[in-house]
């Protein structure tokens, strides 16, 4: 039968090379044409005619619907050195050109200046199509940051040394994705494997007759037994070769904490993730390492497989359509809760069914992100979270938290006190570091030194590095002046611990922002240590508490909590500092605004189910959207397999 369905269906496969052929000019001088993972690639010697007459690419997407992208020809590209020498020629001075990276697998340049806005496409002074002609490579242009990024320049490094085993692995994948669809009609279900009635560890598996998709691949934080701690892919009975695709909604260890053990146990297909995505959640799974060193545990991931999550990472942009496997599209879109998050929208057959998976999503502007997007053409199946998902759950207006910040800071300063803010180095630090910028600068908060620990400093270059991600006033403000909001005068960054003395001095008041935020390791710990048991100093939460963490903890009332000390020793730390949570500055949605990016969703949804929440949380959400809407809506569990279609 298979074999049948796979006569029937191949013509159609060779018809997209046949189109393509009989639809490009000679003029453009189509040299050859590959797969590129889920891009097909039109190589030329004549990037420049592509270039000027792209209604020509644009016509032949809409009658093929995949993506097409359009290499140069290797004959064509300049050597490096050469090219660079044109590059630094050809670029207006006042760009003030950084650095270069060539992507030798792709074709392409990117080029990091501090003023890009100089060498956009309709820059003036600079023709992309001129410049593509003169060194045969494609351009990207991008932010230089005010602080070099490591984390970049290690992907970029890696990139650059397997670029021919990246390059083989994307034609593989591309010949996965584009041959013949073996099964006749779309059955969809969805195997929930960590994530659902509780948070942490999320994880689910889509499946159809054509194709198995892993989406998100989390760990649990506060959790003390492997069973409980990773996803239960035990459960499934299938081998990782079995997996076409793994999709990652956003960075967080909750969502990519297992990914690297993914890597390790041998699974070596496509992983689709944004941009920023990659350089974020590569700064949290290695600092993940350094805490479990630090703490004695051994990790269960090694440098190397985070490495090799690099060469499996396939980014995509927001709002573009692709496809990831033969019977299924993904779109991903802003969900405005970290730099790069994204909802996945699965668009599964021809039509026959649409899956969105909100991951964490923030459905209300802040400083650094837009609102979470709404406006999917179809949706018959919506998962929501809901770590706020209790109808106690209302978060304060964005004034009234920011008032209740400047003032639980202020009079902590004004005792000589120290404010401890743990903090995920990821959106939550940006977001109050820039909260504290404003607010001194106005005069409405106490003037105190701020210490950062070095990751949130990394994670703070990796926003920059990518502002087309931010919110429209600070992508603008980034991307058209010189003004860096992450460079504050007030900040100074800790980077070793011999310098932790300065912050931890005597009668000395300062703000301190430190990971983790649930106080699960890393620098914060230090600092609660010296801080948490003198009454002047103050604790303050800003981001959620997952169950079984410290930081859970110390908010529910402890008075007194046990940690590892230096010598491997368990120490009693006393807590008679203040303790305070905000909610409002959180990354995820409220109780009201979960229910309102449900009642925006159109056409009417078909089902909602509920994850990511507490399940006393999930199951009063899921219950409320099924009262308020008529729709039907459940919370499942781990380890229940969901027909969707």
């Amino acid at each position: 039968m298979q074999r049948k369905q796979q006569q029937k269906e191949l013509p159609q496969s060779q018809n997209i090379m046949t189109i393509i052929l009989e639809s490009i000019p000679k003029e453009a001088s189509v040299t050859k044409i590959e797969y590129e993972g889920p891009r097909i690639a039109l190589y030329t010697t004549s990037p420049r005619y592509l270039m000027e007459n792209n209604e020509i690419i644009s016509n032949l997407v809409n009658i093929i619907k995949k993506r097409i992208v359009v290499r140069t020809d290797e004959s064509i590209r300049k050597s490096e050195e050469d090219a660079k020498q044109i590059l630094t020629q050809m670029i207006p001075k006042d760009a003030n050109l950084q650095s270069t990276f060539f992507d030798t697998a792709t074709g392409e340049v990117s080029v990091e200046a501090k003023r890009p806005w100089l060498l956009q496409r309709n820059a003036e002074e600079f023709n992309h199509a001129e410049v593509t002609e003169k060194i045969g490579w494609k351009l990207r242009i991008r932010k230089a940051t005010t602080n070099p990024s490591n984390t970049i320049k290690t992907i970029n490094y890696n990139l650059k040394v397997s670029s021919a085993e990246r390059s083989k692995q994307l034609r593989q994948i591309g010949d996965e994705i584009f041959r013949p669809k073996l099964a006749q009609k779309s059955e969809v279900s969805l195997l929930t494997l960590g994530g659902f009635g509780q948070v942490g560890r999320s994880c689910m598996l889509l499946t159809t007759g054509e194709s198995k998709i892993l989406i998100d691949c989390g760990i649990n934080p506060g959790a003390r037994s492997p069973s409980e701690s990773y996803p239960r892919l035990d459960w499934l009975g299938f081998t990782l070769d079995d997996l076409d695709a793994v999709v990652i909604g956003h960075a967080h260890l909750d969502h990519t904490g297992f990914l690297p053990a993914l890597c390790k146990y041998g699974y070596k297909g496509p992983i689709y993730c944004t941009e920023p995505t990659l350089p974020m959640m590569n700064l949290i799974q290695l600092d993940a390492i350094k805490v479990a060193s630090a703490q004695g545990r051994t990790p269960i991931y090694s440098e190397r497989d985070v490495k090799q999550i690099m060469k499996q990472t396939i980014t995509l942009p927001y709002a573009t359509v692709t496809d990831i496997s033969p019977d299924i599209k993904l779109v991903l879109a802003n969900a405005g809760h970290i730099l790069g998050s994204a909802l996945c929208h699965f668009h599964i057959g021809n039509g026959d069914h649409n899956f969105v998976y909100s991951g964490d999503i923030k459905y209300g502007k802040s400083i650094l992100f837009e609102a979470a997007s709404w406006n999917f053409p179809r949706v018959e199946t919506l998962l929501i979270e809901s770590t706020y998902g209790a109808k106690e759950d209302i978060q304060p207006s964005r004034q009234e938290v920011e008032s209740s910040f400047i003032n639980a800071v202020n009079n902590t300063l004004a005792d000589d006190g120290k404010v401890l803010i743990p903090i995920p180095a990821v959106g939550r630090a940006q977001e109050i570091m820039m909260v504290i910028d404003h607010y001194m600068k106005s005069g409405e908060m106490v003037e105190a030194p701020v210490f950062t620990e070095g990751m949130i400093s990394e994670a703070s270059s990796i926003h920059e590095a990518h502002p087309e991600y931010l919110a429209r006033e600070l992508r603008q403000k980034i991307l058209e002046t010189d003004d860096n909001p992450f460079d504050s005068e007030y900040f100074t960054n800790v980077e070793h611990q011999d310098a932790r003395d300065e912050p931890l001095r005597e009668n000395s008041p300062c703000i301190i922002l430190a990971t983790s935020g649930m106080l699960e390791g890393g620098p914060v710990l230090e600092y609660f240590k010296n801080i948490a048991p003198d009454k002047k100093n103050k604790i303050l939460f800003v981001s959620y508490q997952v169950n079984g963490t410290m930081g859970r903890r110390v908010l529910d009332g402890a008075r007194q909590v046990s940690m590892l000390g230096k010598e491997g020793k368990i120490e009693a730390v006393n807590i008679n500092c203040g303790i305070e949570k905000l909610d409002g500055f959180s990354g995820h949605s409220d109780y009201n605004q979960l229910i309102s990016f449900v009642h925006r969703l159109r056409p009417k949804l078909r089902r909602v189910l509920v994850n990511h929440g507490e399940r006393r949380k999930s199951e009063n959400l899921a219950t409320s959207i099924r009262r308020m809407f008529r729709v039907p809506s459940h919370y499942p569990q781990i380890q229940e397999a969901i027909k969707l279609f």
